[in-house]
């Protein structure tokens, strides 16, 4: 994450009185890419909630070839994170459940019922922002995370904006995007989230992914990308 300078603080107009809903592609990108957004906007009243896109499932080796124990270990691990960022007191996330690893395309059935559930989501809730990662990432949930997020956008007729954060990836160009910055969070909050995901940073869960070292010293603000328009 970088290309601090010049960024637009979240909390100046008109960004400070917009409503936001961020979308994670796994349990624990919340925390890496928005734990400083999540933890402004819930104290200020204007965080909407938070969606996974998917079950998790792809991070380690099944036991026994069953993905239950796994999704069910990392949504409780995602609404630990959730709860220690947005305060006790929040509603929990809602998970997507699409398949780890597998996204789905613009055209299937899933990806439009997703939209969907989305677009009422925001209306119910009065959502202005979607939080989502960027469409450039190296990873194809992330950018499947976006692809969603713009649909909803575009199914509001511009009702609703998207800003990308980067996890894995580069900050965009500035001749195509503006950057936002959110306000710093207090010292150890996202240390503290990030260790809610234990499946993540342990060999709790057997042979699967870890956080890379270098990922999990994470800085205490962050920056989102809003494209600009042509």
């Amino acid at each position: 994450m970088s290309r601090r300078g010049g960024a637009h603080p979240l909390t100046a107009r008109p960004w400070r009185t917009l409503r936001w809903l961020v979308i994670a592609p796994h349990p624990d990108d919340e925390t890496l890419g928005t734990g400083a957004l999540i933890a402004h906007m819930a104290k200020a009243g204007r965080l909407a909630g938070l969606v996974y896109l998917t079950d998790g499932s792809g991070s380690h080796l099944l036991k026994d070839g069953k993905a239950g124990p796994l999704i069910a270990a990392r949504q409780r691990e995602a609404q630990r994170a959730y709860r220690r960022l947005a305060g006790p007191w929040t509603k929990p996330p809602l998970f997507l459940g699409w398949k780890d690893g597998a996204p789905e395309d613009a055209g299937s059935a899933i990806f439009r019922r997703s939209c969907r559930t989305l677009a009422a989501l925001c209306v119910r809730l009065r959502v202005d922002m979607l939080a989502t990662t960027a469409a450039h990432e190296p990873h194809c949930d992330h950018a499947a995370a976006a692809d969603l997020a713009h649909a909803v956008g575009i199914r509001s007729h511009g009702r609703i904006n998207v800003a990308e954060y980067c996890v894995w990836g580069e900050a965009p160009a500035a001749q195509t995007h503006n950057a936002l910055i959110a306000p710093s969070m207090l010292p150890g909050v996202r240390r503290q989230a990030l260790a809610a995901h234990r499946s993540q940073l342990t060999a709790s869960h057997g042979i699967g992914f870890r956080l890379p070292r270098d990922k999990r010293s994470m800085t205490p603000h962050d920056l989102l990308y809003v494209r600009r328009r042509a």
